[in-house]
């Protein structure tokens, strides 16, 4: 389709040169050839009277104009894909339409884990993609190539609608016959012994962040990039971890593991959910969500 002499089609192939910087890992992401990928980005050039990407050494930058298009080209795509998403009925039922979560292991596990299990029964044909955090999360938000963010609420974005999931807190975990846990667990008992902690790619964790000044004085025996690899890690030894409270009691019934609340003061997690503003009117966005909140709603509950 064409709109004031510019095919449409080629918002798309723009949308992913200005993304991958590259014409091969373009025409990879597009499902093209090189030579067709290579051809529109010409066709994009003579349209805006501008190079769009143009080689610095081994590598493709960029224009200053294709900079500065580059967000609008986004919301153009989000918007569109708003409009033709809010244009048909959502009915759970019946519907095939596959919706995109971006959302830790811990998230996945407590929260999202009952709710699938849910929406088997009430939307048997919905495809539930779940991807991890990265630094490409908010900027996949903006492009509208996820429909849920479950994040804390730090790293949310401050141009879309977020929702307060639930509060969580954070407790000391470890081997059950740890001799520390024999009695109450002091700050300095804490600092003395080896730690498990979480390092993510994308950002420091919500209880590393908050560790502030005690990282510093802590012991720190095992990095991993996992919430879910940390209880394997404790049993059979003294070192301990700092886990979500709901996450160490779920892998408490599934490891030899006792839990302690947290020797020092700790503020509680706000995890919250977000959707691009422009899907505000999308009927099966707005559906979606309100389950993620039911069951939010739900573990708050099971939590008093």
């Amino acid at each position: 389709m064409r709109f004031k002499r510019f095919d449409l089609n080629l918002l798309v192939v723009l949308d992913t040169l200005l993304r991958e910087r590259s014409v091969s890992k373009a025409a990879e992401q597009l499902n093209l050839s090189q030579p067709a990928t290579s051809a529109a980005l010409g066709r994009l050039r003579q349209y805006f009277n501008d190079e769009i990407l143009v080689l610095r050494g081994r590598r493709m930058v960029p224009t200053p104009h294709a900079q500065g298009i580059t967000p609008i080209v986004a919301k153009a795509l989000a918007d569109i894909e708003a409009l033709i998403s809010a244009s048909t009925v959502f009915d759970p039922a019946t519907s095939q339409r596959t919706f995109r979560i971006c959302a830790s292991d811990y998230v996945t596990v407590v929260l999202l884990l009952p709710l699938l299990s849910e929406l088997e029964k009430s939307a048997p044909n919905l495809r539930i993609e779940i991807t991890p955090p990265s630094p490409e999360a908010l900027p996949a938000l903006e492009r509208g190539e996820i429909d849920f963010l479950l994040t804390p609420e730090q790293y949310t974005a401050k141009d879309h609608p977020r929702k307060l999931l639930f509060e969580e807190r954070h407790v000391v975990v470890g081997w059950n016959e740890n001799p520390i846990f024999r009695e109450p667990l002091t700050e300095e008992k804490f600092l003395e012994q080896g730690q498990v902690v979480i390092a993510l790619s994308h950002a420091p964790s919500f209880s590393e962040q908050e560790m502030g000044e005690l990282n510093r004085r802590r012991r720190i025996d095992i990095v991993c990039s996992s919430f879910l690899a940390v209880p394997w890690l404790l049993p059979n030894t003294r070192r301990l971890a700092v886990m979500h409270e709901r996450l160490a009691r779920i892998m408490t019934g599934k490891h030899p593991l006792a839990i302690a609340p947290l020797p020092f003061a700790f503020p509680p997690m706000r995890e919250m959910v977000q959707h691009h503003a422009a899907r505000d009117t999308d009927g099966g966005i707005q559906w979606f969500l309100q389950r993620i909140l039911e069951r939010a709603a739900a573990l708050r509950n099971e939590s008093m």
